[in-house]
Formats: structure tokens, C-alpha cells, sequence
């Protein structure tokens, strides 16, 4: 081995840096990432079809936490309708959720992925 080398690293050093500086920065970002998920826990997002016609309120977890559905759609007759309008409400419900979440995580990320295991 060379005379001053360590490891199989260029200068010796460890890459990146100072290895006690990137595990706070590890940890830093683990703590906003907690913060962050907590933040869209208690997030909610509604959306409405048919005109205000159905109305959804999803929360954080995805689960549905509001329904409502005005009486005039509600026609035995054609249940088909009320049954699309109840989709689309939810689908448009957690994209919206989906969308806010991702802006979140954004704000802790940089708007860059994250490494596996995070």
C-alpha cells in the first residue's frame, strides 16, 4: 500500500465528508421526514361530481372521513349514475390528497427522490 493512503479512497478521507456531519445530516432528514408524514396524516382533501351533487372528503390515510349526496340524485332507477358520480368524486379526492402530499415530501426531499430504505 502507498505511503499515506487509507482505504481505497482518494485523499484517504471518507467520501462525501466528514462521516459524523452526513449521519446528523441523515438524521435531520429523517426527523423532516417524520415531521412531514405527521403533517400529511392530518391532511384532508375533497372534491365534488354532478355539480356539487356528491361530495367526498378523504383524510390523510386515504380513508373517507365525508360522504354526501344530494336527495334529487339519488334515483332508484338509475343507480348507475350515482354510483359514477361517487367514483369520481373519490378518485378526484385522492389525487388531490396524492398531489398535497407529494408537495410536502417535496419540501423535505428537494424535490428529489429518496435512496432505498427512507
Amino acid at each position: 500500500m502507498a505511503k499515506g493512503s487509507r482505504g481505497g479512497f482518494p485523499g484517504g478521507g471518507f467520501p462525501g465528508g466528514n462521516p459524523n456531519q452526513l449521519m446528523q445530516q441523515v438524521q435531520r432528514m429523517q426527523r423532516e421526514m417524520e415531521k412531514a408524514q405527521e403533517e400529511i396524516a392530518e391532511m384532508t382533501a375533497e372534491a365534488t361530481a354532478g355539480g356539487n351533487a356528491v361530495r367526498v372528503v378523504i383524510g390523510g390515510d386515504k380513508q373517507i372521513k365525508e360522504l354526501e349526496i344530494e336527495k334529487n340524485v339519488v334515483d332508484p332507477e338509475d343507480v348507475e349514475m350515482l354510483q359514477d358520480l361517487i367514483m369520481v368524486a373519490v378518485n378526484e379526492a385522492i389525487r388531490t390528497l396524492e398531489e398535497k402530499s407529494e408537495a410536502r415530501m417535496s419540501k423535505v426531499t428537494g424535490g428529489k427522490g429518496l435512496p432505498m430504505g427512507f
